[in-house]
């Protein structure tokens, strides 16, 4: 029987390492080898931006995993703060503060030296793996980090996005993780007390996921 090659794309987890770990949990359960891709916006407003960096960071224990991390819009403002090149008080007012709470009031350069490096976009065979979306309407090379950071669509938008599945976070939504069309958006609001969730896809086989995994709720919880 042939091994399929498994791709887990992991929604915004916003500091909250807890439920991180328990998705993990849950992937390595799922199958013996595969890999991981963390969809941005590892940071801000949760309660542990530092370990969930830390943890990333480390990669995986487990022989036959390989995890990749794409930049959010939240690493992209942290990394403006600590340049100068953005306002400071605009990305503590978005979570920022928590994120230096959790690292006692200094981030690591090393772990701004590592976001930074951090690429956009992941364009395949069959799929785009990207932070906020992309906009189908223009050529994908023309397209900047503005597009892939920040752009949002309505719920029930889909394209064709050159006949690739579109797979993104950056809009939390509880009826997230879900797929409408060729777009699926797996941001189901962590870190305001929703689940963490993940798509599942066959790196082998064209189209949406064939499974999504996600942690319980706040809600549940309590």
């Amino acid at each position: 029987m042939a091994v399929r090659n498994l791709t887990f794309a992991v929604g915004d987890i916003h500091g909250c390492l807890d439920e991180l770990r328990s998705l993990l949990d849950q992937i390595e359960a799922y199958t013996a080898t595969g890999r991981v891709i963390f969809l941005g916006d590892l940071i801000d407003r949760g309660p542990n931006s530092r370990g969930v960096v830390e943890l990333i960071m480390a990669g995986p224990k487990r022989p036959g995993w390989i995890w990749s991390t794409l930049k959010g819009n939240h690493e992209e403002m942290l990394l403006g703060a600590a340049s100068g090149e953005s306002d400071v008080d605009w990305w503590l007012m978005n979570g920022g503060e928590e994120t230096l709470a959790s690292y006692r009031g200094v981030v690591s350069g090393r772990h701004l030296a590592w976001m930074q490096s951090l690429p956009l976009i992941l364009v395949e065979r069959f799929r785009i793996f990207v932070h906020a979306g992309v906009d189908e309407t223009q050529p994908l090379e023309r397209q900047d980090a503005e597009i892939f950071l920040w752009i949002r669509r309505p719920d029930d938008h889909s394209g064709d996005y050159w006949g690739r599945h579109l797979c993104h976070g950056h809009t939390p939504s509880r009826a997230n993780p879900r797929t409408v069309g060729n777009r699926t958006n797996v941001d189901s609001g962590a870190v305001f007390g929703g689940p963490l969730s993940c798509a599942v896809f066959d790196d082998d086989t064209p189209g949406g996921p064939i499974d999504f995994l996600k942690t319980s709720s706040r809600l549940e919880r309590e």
